[in-house]
């Protein structure tokens, strides 16, 4: 009888595990390409390193007039600077940001996936973790707040894809960027 119980519980299992990798492969048949996250190009990176200078040097905090329309995040490379925006266009918050070593070009992406709390690649505790880009061929870039609070500069020498913020702002941006919501990189 013990031989029989274990024979059907296999067979379930098995059964389950097809179920659930047929729905996995139609689901990712039928997402829509909006929200995979944007395959690299060869030299998807540009050095953040020398993004020190606002673009409007009277409005500093201005959102940038060439930064698209709806709702959307809004993150300018030189700035150093991110924008949430509502879908009427409205700025319901700005920040400045510490950029990663590597960045993404400017470009339209899309949250990709979320984390609420994890080990950095270099090694911080971080929350809040917003993911919508590649750079370098493999690095993710996003959107994340050290557990700590610091905003160091990163180290230049390591490859990592971290724009960092105050706790505050993390958790402004964790509600406000979802999967599949707009992020508009300008330079």
């Amino acid at each position: 009888m013990a031989r029989g119980s274990s024979g059907i519980v296999a067979g379930l299992t098995a059964a389950a595990l097809v179920a659930v990798g047929f729905l996995a492969y139609q689901a990712s048949a039928n997402a829509p390409d909006s929200v995979a996250v944007p395959k690299p190009e060869a030299s998807s990176s540009a050095p953040a390193v020398g993004h020190d200078k606002p673009k409007d040097k009277e409005r500093p905090t201005a959102l940038p007039a060439e930064s698209g329309t709806g709702a959307r995040v809004v993150y300018a490379l030189g700035d150093r600077r991110v924008w949430l925006v509502d879908a009427q266009g409205k700025v319901t918050r700005t920040f400045a940001v510490m950029p990663s070593a590597l960045s993404p070009r400017p470009g339209v992406y899309r949250v990709g996936s979320r984390s609420g709390s994890i080990k950095g690649s270099d090694g911080v505790l971080i929350e809040h973790v917003v993911r919508f880009a590649m750079a370098d061929g493999d690095v993710p870039v996003g959107f994340s707040a050290a557990q700590d609070g610091s905003m160091e500069s990163p180290d230049p020498t390591l490859k990592t894809g971290g724009v960092r913020m105050k706790r505050a702002d993390g958790d402004a941006m964790w509600k406000f960027a979802t999967v599949g919501a707009k992020v508009v990189v300008v330079p």
